[in-house]
């Protein structure tokens, strides 16, 4: 049986952030490299299943939303990403317009709206800014829910094709989905999505400690610290308009 955690995002150092079951009993496991399409990788959905399944990235999450929709019925979708092709956000606007979908919400990296403007833009036409937010963003996963299914899919896959290896996990299970979605409700509830969709850069790191409930509280990583140098000589965005509190 799942334990559920509850999350805390007010900055305690000792906050849980992490959920743990027993989920040996009963996991699947496949190797399906050769497989073309999600349905052949993941196989029939049934409830309390759980599978994982190593491929060749010759099918799209989407593909993999759509096989779990056919089962499901229509449900709530909510796709945490780092990346979107146009392909697959039409695709996803299309099972939004013929049923499938009850409600989409997207979760995207900070660095979508300017390393891809063209389908940020997109995404945002079809959904709308309050259907998307923007975080410091590298995890991926979806779940689907309705009255009967609490499905969630951890994977490697962003929202677009990739011809490379790619993991994908799903699980039938309430206690996780209950845990991801409330990690989701906490940043919708704390952000608007135009703002954040059009926010600076610069401005992402400082909110995303604070977003979290980091101790840092902001404080950038070593990654972005280049990108804000005191040196006379050095790169600092803020030259630029990019600012930095503090």
């Amino acid at each position: 049986m799942a334990k559920q955690k509850t999350l805390d995002f007010g900055g305690n150092d000792d906050k849980p952030v992490a959920i743990r079951r027993n989920t040996l009993k009963g996991r699947v496991v496949r190797r399906e490299l050769s497989a073309r399409f999600a349905s052949d990788a993941v196989g029939p959905i049934k409830p309390g299943m759980e599978v994982y399944a190593l491929t060749m990235g010759k099918f799209s999450l989407v593909d993999v939303i759509d096989h779990c929709l056919a089962t499901t019925g229509p449900a709530d979708v909510v796709v945490s990403t780092w990346t979107a092709a146009g392909a697959d956000i039409g695709f996803a606007s299309r099972m939004l317009a013929d049923g499938r979908l009850r409600s989409l919400r997207f979760v995207v990296d900070y660095s979508f709206p300017s390393r891809q403007p063209a389908y940020c833009a997109a995404l945002r036409e079809a959904f709308g800014d309050d259907a998307i937010r923007v975080t410091k963003n590298h995890a991926k996963f979806v779940l689907i829910r309705n009255e009967r299914w609490n499905l969630v899919v951890r994977t490697s896959m962003n929202l677009n094709e990739c011809r490379r290896l790619e993991t994908v996990e799903l699980s039938d299970c309430p206690a996780m989905a209950d845990w991801l979605g409330e990690v989701v409700d906490k940043l919708f509830d704390g952000q608007d999505g135009k703002e954040g969709l059009e926010r600076n850069p610069g401005g992402h790191c400082e909110r995303f400690g604070e977003e979290w409930g980091d101790s840092m509280k902001g404080e950038l990583g070593a990654s972005e610290k280049r990108f804000f140098s005191d040196t006379a000589t050095g790169v600092d965005l803020r030259r630029i308009g990019v600012a930095r509190r503090g």
